[in-house]
């Protein structure tokens, strides 16, 4: 039983309900919480969270750590210090339908890369599994009409997120050079800590042009949010099952955060899902079946 609540896929799926709800907080609490601050505390709790779990570990494989501080370096700016910054720096200037559209194609972004980097292919059934899924979160972003896509103008917010995109496709595939043999909670507290070190100056800026949060219940609930599920068992989960199956499928999972969106927005916004949300739903889940479910030769 335990096993199964540690399956990979399960672990994905749970983490992009996280993902989901953290994006929702992040649009609808854009005035309340500015980005850089909702960043620094999210990943502060997330530390918090982490480090009585890691430290029984630090004294035997800080060796390891110090053997491997590239990786850790660079993943932690990636990872912590760079794509969730981002995503709520677009969310302050974009609408929610292209934040979605374009945070979709990380899974195109990292089989791309994984393609120039890793020399991974994935077969003709992964691929057209791939795109099924990624027609299926264009139907639910676009309401089902070509026209709504064609309406699609970038703007400041678009370009943020497409950078975002960018940065969390080369932290799935950097996840392959991570220290060996690092136990994962001492890992995860290594990149929190160097995201807070990068994120650190960014939010005194923010603090010195005046930008402060507003102390409400809601906001105060929604930042301890984003600290425990996305950020504290959101990463723990997607880092164990990217080391498990590859980072093109895992990646994947991304494709889930628009079917999560549309529920979440149904149960605390009162939104009243339409055809074509089911209809990009199925397909969606379709493509994943093919990918996930075929086995390489």
């Amino acid at each position: 039983m335990f096993s199964r609540l540690l399956h990979p896929y399960l672990l994905l799926t749970l983490t992009s309900l996280f993902w989901s709800g953290n994006m929702v907080f992040g649009r609808a609490m854009r005035n309340e919480v500015p980005p850089l601050s909702l960043a620094f505390w999210r990943w502060a709790i997330a530390l918090a969270l982490t480090l009585p779990l890691a430290l029984p570990h630090l004294r035997s494989q800080w060796p390891l750590l110090k053997r491997g501080w590239p990786a850790i370096v660079t993943l932690g700016l990636l990872g912590v210090g760079g794509y969730n910054t981002l995503a709520y720096i677009a969310l302050q200037y974009t609408a929610a339908t292209n934040a979605v559209l374009l945070n979709s194609f990380i899974p195109i972004a990292t089989i791309a890369l994984s393609w120039a980097f890793l020399k991974k292919h994935l077969h003709g059934i992964e691929w057209f599994g791939v795109l099924t899924s990624l027609i299926g979160v264009i139907t639910i972003v676009a309401h089902g009409k070509l026209s709504t896509l064609a309406g699609l103008a970038l703007n400041i917010g678009d370009l943020w997120m497409l950078g975002a995109v960018f940065i969390w496709a080369f932290y799935t595939i950097g996840l392959q050079w991570r220290p060996p043999g690092v136990h994962p909670m001492l890992l995860l507290a290594a990149l929190i800590a160097v995201g807070l070190l990068a994120l650190a100056p960014a939010y005194a800026w923010e603090i010195a042009q005046g930008r402060l949060i507003d102390p409400t219940p809601t906001s105060l609930a929604g930042i301890a949010y984003t600290g425990i599920f996305p950020g504290f068992l959101g990463y723990i989960f997607y880092n164990r099952a990217v080391g498990e199956v590859g980072a093109s499928k895992a990646s994947l999972f991304i494709h889930l955060m628009p079917v999560f969106g549309i529920l979440l927005a149904a149960l605390f916004l009162s939104e009243v899902p339409q055809t074509y949300h089911f209809a990009g739903i199925a397909l969606i889940f379709v493509g994943i079946y093919l990918t996930t479910s075929h086995q390489a030769r």
